[in-house]
């Protein structure tokens, strides 16, 4: 590009950012700066640039000769309309697909850029609102194939991260200013843009490998946040890309100004209880005091049974004023140092310092009984469900505290009354892997996902690989508690996992191995799908066939079964050749590594058996289960080429006799 077009493109971009308006109001009173100097620094090794005074990117260590200094950039990949919250999305998945997709160089046009910008920006008044609209720039302007948004929240000391991306994806992850290795902390503490070779420190699952930009998010002379645009194009405007950063800074610290404005006092009108902000903050200042005198803390957390019926069949007052009688009692009956607060709509939660899970019981146990003797017209007396957690006996962490109280309160629900009372249970009380417990946790994880950005597989796989294996009986019930967990992920296979189980033990006995060898291949039965648990549901959940790249996301739950889920635990480390090698088959045309003949472990061809009978007489969303007979049809055609020939022929012997409901 001659020097005599760059500085047409550059007057005409002036000329764009002045007449905005709204959309570009003072825009370079945030340091934006793009006429002026700015560092920028360059990952290992690789050049280091400064912003010359006519927005062009200077290189002080000039490229060799024949490098191409004409701005480039990549056709826009599809866009997919919608761009949904990914709360299905499973940190699980870690960079298996190494797909890349392909585009053609293209020039951009930063005076449509900026234009686009202004019009896109008008009437915004939230922050995902923002996020969406700078997304839909950078993702079809500038060709990004992912952006993502940090904005530091000062009192965690951390970067709360967003990150949105072509397929229609969120993701949202902490980044932690300790992190002294991070890009997004080196460019945050620096206030420099940071132009890194790979996106593998955003630690996002299935993102697509590329270069990144990491600029600095400034407001009023202060550096808010840090935008990360994915891109191979490191050669873009930087002076550009500094605005809209600087303009997204701007917007935030408005709304957060705005926020404190509007702020509220931490009480609760309702009940003059601390409302919910007010409860997280006193929370963890107590927690800050016992952990400072090794000492203990127990929340209880109240939940008024039926106030759903009350509202709707007798009013909100009426609801309304069961809440403040629960407040009223708590409020007599708490000691002067307990804390309580209202933490939901019905529930109301007390902080007990310096208090173990018995007194915490005692205290409880004496505020239900209270309002058993308290009635009021039309509801009768007023009972509640109880869950207790302990810091630091069940959790150090706050937001695990509180879930845990919440679960042992919906487990208290199940429960019900014993002898006219509340069931009171603790977090210590209930075995993590009964069907009440692991329901109560799914509920509240489901409940609380979009607060605490916590996901409910990854805290079971982080539980199943932290329990202690005490016996046999309690590694059976463990697994079959994790197996029927992955298939409630899945509608259309539910209970696939304990028929594949079944069919592999059925088969093992009837070839005649020995005792420990049926045992194995039983839980590896169990197991042989572990890996779904890492597969976002918008894959698994699929009403008919998956589309090419959708299907390579799924070929990868036997590598995440073993490498992610069995190999941390020694208990079940000798499954993990079964759940990796189920789907090889015997002419190499399986995966994950094309294994042939004899290279599959025996075990692993005996449930690939199973697992396929089970699949073919199961009912699929696109067909119909088939019957005993077209099914062992299939099976005998494959034998030899897909399945293990002498073990498909035993199989077929034994079919008949394997009664199943569907």
């Amino acid at each position: 590009m001659a020097r005599q077009s760059k500085k047409t493109t550059e007057e005409q971009i002036e000329k764009a950012l002045s007449s905005n308006g709204e959309a570009v109001a003072n825009p370079m009173s945030a340091n934006a700066q793009p006429s002026g100097e700015r560092k920028i620094v360059r990952k290992k090794g690789v050049e280091k640039k400064i912003l010359a005074p006519s927005g062009e990117a200077v290189i002080r260590n000039p490229k060799p000769a024949g490098s191409n200094s004409i701005l480039k950039n990549r056709e826009i990949v599809a866009k997919i309309n919608n761009i949904n919250t990914a709360k299905n999305s499973n940190k699980m998945y870690r960079g298996f697909l190494g797909r890349t997709i392909t585009q053609k160089n293209v020039e951009v046009d930063y005076v449509d850029v900026i234009r686009s910008l202004g019009i896109a920006l008008q009437g915004k008044k939230t922050t995902n609102d923002l996020y969406v609209a700078l997304h839909s720039i950078c993702s079809e302007k500038l060709n990004c194939s992912f952006t993502a948004f940090g904005y530091f929240h000062e009192k965690s000391k951390c970067i709360n991260l967003k990150l949105l991306n072509t397929l229609g994806s969120t993701y949202s992850s902490k980044i932690f200013l300790s992190e002294d290795g991070n890009p997004i902390v080196e460019c945050f503490t620096t206030s420099s843009a940071v132009v890194h070779k790979d996106n593998t420190y955003l630690n996002i699952p299935y993102l697509q490998s590329c270069s990144t930009i990491l600029l600095p998010m400034v407001a009023l002379n202060n550096t808010v946040g840090v935008m990360v645009l994915g891109t191979d194009d490191v050669n873009c405007n930087i002076g550009l890309l500094s605005f809209v950063a600087n303009y997204a800074g701007m917007f935030l610290q408005n709304l957060e100004l705005r926020d404190k404005t509007n702020k509220f006092a931490n009480t609760d009108t309702l009940t003059s209880l601390y409302n919910h902000r007010g409860f997280q903050e006193v929370l963890a200042s107590e927690i800050q005091k016992v952990s400072d005198t090794d000492g203990q803390l127990s929340i209880v957390m109240f939940d008024i049974n039926n106030i759903s019926k009350i509202n709707r069949e007798l009013g909100h007052a009426k609801g309304d004023e069961v809440i403040k009688l629960l407040a009223e009692k708590i409020k007599q009956n708490a000691r002067s140092n307990d804390k309580a607060g209202r933490y939901g709509g019905d529930e109301i939660a007390v902080i007990l310092p310096n208090t173990n899970t018995a007194d915490a019981k005692y205290l409880a146990e004496y505020i239900t009984y209270t309002l058993s003797c308290c009635f009021v017209d039309d509801v009768g007396p007023v009972k509640v469900s109880v869950g207790i957690s302990t810091y630091p006996n069940d959790t150090k962490d706050q937001e695990k505290l509180l879930i845990l109280a919440e679960q042992a309160m919906y487990i208290s629900q199940a429960k019900g009354y014993k002898e006219g009372m509340s069931a009171i249970i603790s977090s210590s009380d209930f075995n993590f892997w009964d069907d009440a417990a692991l329901n109560s946790f799914a509920e509240v994880i489901a409940k609380r996902h979009a607060q605490l950005g916590i996901n409910f597989e990854e805290e079971l796989v982080h539980k199943f690989n932290n329990e202690e294996i005490i016996s046999q009986n309690h590694l059976i019930e463990m697994v079959t508690s994790l197996a029927g967990a992955i298939d409630a992920k899945d509608p259309y296979t539910k209970g696939h996992s304990t028929s594949v189980s079944r069919y592999s033990e059925a088969l093992a006995r009837a070839i005649n191995l020995p005792e420990d060898e049926v045992q194995k291949i039983r839980l590896g039965g169990l197991l042989h799908d572990v890996g779904k648990i890492g597969i976002p549901e918008n894959v698994l959940r699929k009403p008919g066939r998956l589309e090419n790249d959708e299907w390579e996301i799924m070929k990868q739950h036997p590598v995440i079964g073993a490498e992610k889920v069995l190999a941390p635990n020694e208990a079940l480390a000798h499954l993990i050749p079964i759940v990796k090698y189920h789907h090889e088959h015997i002419d190499g045309s399986g995966y994950p590594e094309h294994l042939k003949g004899d290279e599959i472990p025996f075990a692993a061809r005996i449930v690939a058996v199973a697992d396929t009978y089970h699949a073919l007489i199961s009912d699929r969303p696109y067909r119909k289960g088939m019957t005993v007979e077209k099914a062992c049809e299939i099976l005998q055609e494959g034998a030899g080429k897909l399945w293990d020939a002498d073990l498909v022929r035993h199989f077929i012997a034994i079919a008949p006799s394997l009664a199943t409901i569907i």
